[in-house]
């Protein structure tokens, strides 16, 4: 028997406990596809339990067990338990979460209106102009909170970060998130969006909050000049380049960026995470010195 089959073995027979067991045809209404990640597809639905529009997650389950292999011998809570814990403005709210009738995990989480970062960047979305200190600050407070509670993003990237229609900014997909505690910090696990991995996650090193920091510096880099700081990670070879450069100066991409401003996105983006911010509190108290811009 493989480790795969081991793996389904331990998930069929595992106690349910409180969970909640569905059948989703019967619950929901889908009414359109709003995104799909690695280990999942995301709908924008009817719930008819809840008598609203909901966003519904349903996570491939032999994907998602591949990705708990990570981690051997550690129990990793599930991503719709770590979601609902977070309660925070700047973080997707999330209502339940338990198994289908099919064994796949789900999660019921609001239903956010808006655009996602990533669209607001490539676009170059004027209404970023003069409003990047606040998403920026946004967050930063979303990953703050998310670090106070004991855990780690690992995934901060613009494609993950909703704005909705009143510019609240919410972090979203907490699929790759761990508990912020040593033994899943360990040296190996090289999980997360290539141009958004920190360096130590690169060369496999320990790791610690400042993994999402360093997402967080990239992901505020781009905001303000629209560009990367590395050519755009496509193999091995190009995703070196994040320990063997510093990166561009981000008046490369946009020269009338100003020198405070400049270097704080230098520093964001800093390769030796003792040079970075060390925590968001200090992401955030550097950028309210920040001009508007």
């Amino acid at each position: 028997m493989g480790v795969l089959d081991t793996l389904k073995g331990l998930f069929q027979s595992k106690p349910k406990g409180s969970l909640t067991v569905i059948d989703v045809a019967k619950r929901f209404e889908l009414i359109g596809r709003t995104g799909q990640g690695s280990m999942s597809k995301v709908w924008r639905a009817r719930d008819r339990q809840l008598g609203k529009l909901v966003c519904l997650k349903l996570l491939d389950r032999i994907k998602t067990l591949k990705f708990e292999a990570r981690f051997p011998g550690l129990k990793r809570p599930p991503e719709g338990l770590i979601a609902m814990s977070l309660r925070h403005k700047n973080i997707v709210q999330t209502f339940e979460h338990g198994i289908t009738k099919d064994k796949e995990p789900y999660i019921v989480m609001e239903l956010i209106e808006g655009m996602g970062l990533n669209f607001w960047i490539e676009t170059r979305n004027p209404q970023m102009e003069g409003k990047r200190t606040h998403i920026l600050r946004q967050l930063a407070e979303g990953i703050g909170f998310i670090h106070k509670q004991g855990y780690l993003h690992r995934d901060i990237c613009p494609r993950n970060v909703m704005i909705d229609q009143e510019g609240v900014v919410k972090i979203i997909d907490l699929g790759l998130a761990i508990p912020f505690r040593p033994e899943f910090c360990k040296p190996g696990n090289r999980t997360g969006t290539p141009n958004y991995l920190a360096p130590e996650l690169i060369k496999r090193q320990t790791t610690d909050h400042r993994v999402d920091l360093f997402a967080l510096g990239v992901t505020a880099y781009e905001v303000y000049t629209g560009g990367l700081p590395w050519e755009r990670a496509e193999s091995l070879q190009t995703l070196l380049s994040h320990m063997n450069s510093p990166g561009k100066d981000p008046r490369e991409h946009r020269p009338d960026l100003d020198d405070a401003t400049a270097a704080f996105l230098i520093k964001s983006i800093e390769r030796n995470p003792h040079g970075r911010f060390q925590s968001t509190d200090d992401f955030i108290e550097a950028l309210a010195n920040l001009p508007e811009n």
